[in-house]
């Protein structure tokens, strides 16, 4: 039984009086009693909890920043009319603001036999899953003096799947890919790339994609034209190591090289290229392969990606190399989205590098610091000097990591959150139109 405040408004009104002119255990006997009753028999009217029945359907996915709608759906099989406060329990990180916690609680009548549907709205704050809870119902009698309160469990899961903020660069970089296949601009010649066909001369075309043979069978100077390769390998690997926890700004370094990754994979997809990932820091913690080359192999990693979480524990270079190594036996390009930090690079990725480089193309993409670069621009007080000389060695040890990543054959790009995933997607682009996939 749940008393309401109205029970108690009831017998605070029916007190005073009593309190006032005659205090006495008879004048307390005569308005407590009554109460007492009518608490009981409103009790005993109010609709039974226990055999409600319930149901939910609704969305199952929502990225994150979007919101989500949940119908749950209350049957009411007895003959009493149901008067209730429900509430949808579902974990904090459902929505973002408190405030947005009103939309799980909901009042509502259910005549005998009926059933309504309820709607419970969420705004996701995290990745992940998001699993209801409990549905605690409270079952008002005809005075409105008690209730009756149970709870039922009524399953149900929505994903909240990684934002993919930088699909605004997509159209942009599916642009550049088209100039590269040729079919909005003159194709160009890289060095390993595939023979396309043969055309005319004009100023300014190389003399080395001349084809003499042809030439001297017609009577105009004809040139080879090349195409990117297609149906190459490219295997992401995402370190969810300690440092892939750091935050920079608002934003962990993980989800940055997440919303990387999916432009990477969206682009290369368009491309005729097969898309691969692990998530790896000890072990793996998530794989997706593509079968078919140019298959739509997005849905899988947003998917796993959106149940990914770091930890805090130190990345084995070792194991990383390894697991990588098994899960390319062909010639791939190998993308290790991982941090610049000194002490994990040269400990730890330095000498497993050889091992990757001698059958792959190797590129390192890391999240920078924007605060860094700030610091390092910082001037006007002592302590903002003193700023400024953090920022700068900072960046100067960033550059020097870096600069021995390149000494061994590495491509990298080390961007601000923002700009990772295009700056990502056009060294990808750069690398397919030299011909180094």
């Amino acid at each position: 039984m749940a008393l309401t405040g109205r029970a108690a408004l009831v017998a605070a009104l029916g007190s005073l009086p009593v309190g006032i002119l005659g205090p006495s255990w008879a004048g307390m006997l005569a308005v407590n009693v009554p109460l007492a009753l009518a608490i009981l028999g409103d009790y005993a009217l109010a609709a039974p909890v226990r055999t409600l029945q319930f149901t939910r359907s609704g969305d199952t996915s929502v990225r994150l920043g979007d919101t989500a709608a949940v119908q749950l759906t209350v049957t009411n099989p007895s003959r009493r009319r149901l008067r209730a406060q429900l509430r949808d329990a579902w974990p904090p990180s459902s929505w973002c603001s408190e405030a947005e916690q009103a939309s799980s609680r909901h009042e509502f009548a259910v005549p005998g036999g009926e059933r309504r549907r309820l709607t419970t709205i969420l705004r996701p704050a995290r990745r992940g899953d998001r699993v209801a809870d409990r549905v605690t119902v409270r079952s008002l009698g005809p005075l409105g003096l008690a209730a009756r309160q149970g709870y039922h469990r009524v399953p149900w899961t929505v994903r909240v799947l990684p934002p993919f903020t930088s699909r605004k660069h997509l159209p942009s970089r599916l642009a550049r890919l088209r100039e590269l296949d040729g079919r909005t601009s003159v194709l160009t010649r890289g060095e390993g790339t595939e023979f396309d066909s043969l055309r005319a001369y004009v100023p300014g075309d190389d003399t080395r994609s001349i084809d003499w043979r042809a030439t001297a069978r017609q009577s105009t100077v004809a040139v080879r034209t090349w195409r990117p390769e297609r149906d190459r390998h490219i295997l992401v690997v995402l370190d969810t190591g300690r440092t892939s926890a750091g935050r920079v700004g608002d934003v962990p370094r993980l989800d940055a090289a997440m919303d990387a990754t999916l432009l990477l994979a969206a682009l290369a997809t368009r491309a005729g290229d097969r898309v691969n990932l692990i998530a790896y820091d000890r072990r793996v913690r998530a794989q997706v392969q593509c079968r078919t080359a140019g298959g739509n192999v997005l849905p899988a990693l947003v998917s796993s990606l959106a149940t990914l979480e770091p930890a805090l524990v130190e990345t084995d270079a070792r194991g990383l190399s390894t697991t990588a190594l098994a899960s390319a036996p062909h010639r791939s390009l190998i993308v290790l989205l991982t941090s610049l930090d000194a002490a994990p690079v040269e400990e730890g990725l330095l000498p497993t590098l050889p091992q990757l480089t001698r059958r792959h193309t190797v590129l390192v993409a890391a999240v920078a610091d924007p605060h860094i670069e700030a610091m390092a621009g910082s001037r006007g007080t002592v302590d903002a000097v003193y700023e400024a000389a953090a920022g700068a060695q900072a960046q100067a040890q960033r550059r020097r990591t870096a600069d021995q990543l390149r000494h061994h054959g590495v491509t990298v790009v080390d961007a601000a959150p923002n700009d990772l995933a295009p700056a990502l997607a056009d060294a990808y682009l750069t690398l397919k139109a030299s011909g180094r996939l």
